[in-house]
């Protein structure tokens, strides 16, 4: 459904954001706004902010920022119209029934298509695993320990070799090639139709409200691929959904255990393990880690116990943390995946792995101690320096303090040796040196990191300025204008402020954030701009704004200088570039 700007701010506005936040988080009020400990990220104090008059959340820890309708979004897990429709019940509203747009018709029409197929779809491989053709599929699935039960509850189904017969069945039911199409789904071309699912057996993949929208398939018998996922397509982000998440949402379990495969997450929840899920057949994302963290704070790695699962841990572990997620790590030996520890030990015996599982820090220290040989003083040196390097990323000063103190007696380590170390590589990460080719620190990074935070800050103050002072656009514009500011997003930002009171309107931050609604990425960088405050002294913020300008413009102005050719246009640049430098602005 579609709903016009109207709408929209007439939802947001009789949605007060420290009344909605102050539901899920404890806010307290300090000068002009709220704080509280973050949803989004692990934090022991307070830096997540509410601003009652800019009607704007933003989290100076993780950085994620926006609107009442975008926090619902994040914490929910809901999109964007969804969150909209939250948002007019709790206020007692009747949303419009409103036309479409064009494009919002065409995006919302064929997306009800391809989930209307992929249900048919998956009917018709339930019912197959349950003819004559899937008898083969329904004894691999008792084989592995599945019961009819849990066939059901999971809508498991078998692809038989016949490729026809999906595509007949599909037809029938009134789906169209160009929805098939759309889909990625089969392949249809003048030689037939080709189900690349054949002689499979079929695990539909649902999002967190229980829509099918794709598949995964493994193959009977020998051949590869040995599992064969779907095609991306506009229902179907493999980076942004998780097998299992429809029933783990709901799960009493205050963490998720994150498998790797559709058996272990099946046969974890036929065990009583409701709270596992898996990535989609492709590497762990920070999309995935950010849908965990919308519903638990804590993620137990379940992952094959062998080299290679070993090894997808360790690239897992900063993506959860890096989401502010409690990361632990389970140890399944001497069996491969849960599924198979299940099967030989039972439940009660995974229950006591749970509570024996040992935290990520730890796990990735063991990991490296096991390539290294402590006899040998260099390789004992490297240990040290690795420890050290992992124990720095903790971010929180007294977590921090608390390993190294457990760390220096787990491994021996001397305790002021680890914590000077620590300190060392630290201070280094923030002066943004890195490590260079040779092992030494180097200083690269550090003018590049410096010189793009002072810019980041100018534009927030400029914007703070654009927001507050009063001016027309034709004043405002006369001292800098959108073209200045350094990317895409700064440009729309400071575009919008100057629409807004072009049309004379009230600049509303909260309002703005919705052109970002799409691109969370996009929307954090936006309310890290408008969140912005200027010194309450005029006399400093004016002075404060001033020089911004100045750089802002100097900025823009050597940019240009760096790829004009033009000789007229090249003297035309280092005049306004001199004038710059030598005019006072005026505020």
């Amino acid at each position: 459904m579609y709903y016009s700007e109207d709408v929209i701010e007439e939802v947001r506005s009789r949605n007060d954001i420290v009344g909605v936040i102050s539901q899920v988080v404890n806010l307290k009020k300090k000068g002009g706004r709220y704080f509280g400990l973050c949803p989004f990220h692990n934090e022991k104090t307070g830096s997540f902010s509410v601003s009652e008059d800019k009607q704007m959340y933003f989290c100076f820890g993780c950085h994620k920022g926006g609107n009442v309708i975008s926090f619902v979004m994040d914490y929910e897990g809901f999109s964007f119209q969804e969150a909209l429709e939250y948002l007019a019940e709790r206020a007692g509203m009747t949303l419009p029934k409103e036309d479409f747009g064009e494009k919002q018709r065409r995006e919302a029409g064929k997306r009800a298509r391809i989930l209307a197929m992929y249900k048919d779809a998956a009917i018709y491989y339930y019912r197959q695993l349950r003819g004559a053709a899937g008898e083969r599929g329904r004894k691999y699935f008792e084989g592995r320990g599945l019961s009819e039960e849990t066939m059901k509850k999971w809508g498991l189904g078998f692809a038989p070799s016949n490729s026809a017969g999906i595509y007949e069945y599909l037809r029938s039911s009134g789906h169209s090639d160009e929805t098939i199409r759309e889909a990625a789904y089969l392949s249809i071309n003048e030689r037939g139709v080709y189900d690349p699912f054949w002689n499979r057996v079929i695990f539909p993949i649902m999002n967190g409200q229980g829509k099918v929208i794709g598949f995964g398939g493994r193959i009977m018998g020998s051949g590869e691929p040995k599992y064969y996922n779907s095609k991306e397509s506009p229902v179907f982000d493999k980076s942004r959904n998780l097998y299992g998440l429809q029933f783990a949402r709901s799960s009493k379990r205050n963490y998720m255990l994150l498998c790797e495969g559709y058996m272990d997450v099946i046969a974890l929840h036929q065990a009583g393990f409701d709270c596992a899920v898996a990535s989609l057949g492709t590497a762990f994302t920070s999309g995935h880690a950010s849908l965990i963290k919308r519903y638990v704070g804590e993620v137990i790695l379940t992952f094959d116990s062998d080299g290679a699962g070993q090894k997808a841990i360790l690239r897992a572990i900063p993506i959860l943390k890096g989401a502010g997620l409690t990361v632990k790590v389970l140890d399944m030996k001497p069996y491969k995946d849960p599924d198979e520890f299940i099967t030989h030990l039972g439940a009660e015996a995974y229950e006591e792995r749970i509570q024996k599982a040992v935290n990520a820090v730890f796990f990735e220290i063991d990991s490296d101690l096991a390539t290294r040989d402590l006899s040998d003083p260099d390789s004992k040196t490297r240990f040290f320096k690795e420890t050290a390097e992992i124990l720095s990323r903790i971010e929180d000063k007294v977590e921090r303090d608390n390993y190294i103190i457990a760390a220096s007696e787990r491994y021996a380590i001397p305790k002021d040796t680890l914590f000077e170390m620590v300190n060392y590589i630290g201070s280094r990460r923030e002066m943004g040196l890195t490590a260079n080719t040779s092992g030494t620190l180097s200083g690269a990074g550090i003018k590049k990191k410096e010189k793009n935070a002072g810019i980041n800050e100018a534009e927030k103050t400029v914007v703070a300025w654009m927001l507050s002072c009063g001016k027309s656009a034709d004043e405002i514009e006369k001292i800098i204008s959108p073209d200045y500011f350094s990317d895409e997003t700064s440009k729309t930002v400071a575009a919008l402020v100057l629409k807004s009171i072009k049309d004379g309107k009230t600049p509303s931050p909260a309002a703005f954030i919705d052109a970002f609604s799409e691109d969370p990425e996009k929307r954090e960088q936006a309310a890290m701009y408008f969140c912005a405050e200027l010194p309450e002294d005029e006399t400093q913020a004016r002075v404060l704004v001033a020089e911004n300008i100045r750089l802002i413009k100097k900025k823009h102005i050597n940019e240009l200088l760096r790829t004009e050719t033009d000789p007229d246009r090249l003297r035309e640049l280092i005049r306004e570039k001199s004038e710059t430098d030598r005019k006072d602005i005026e505020i």
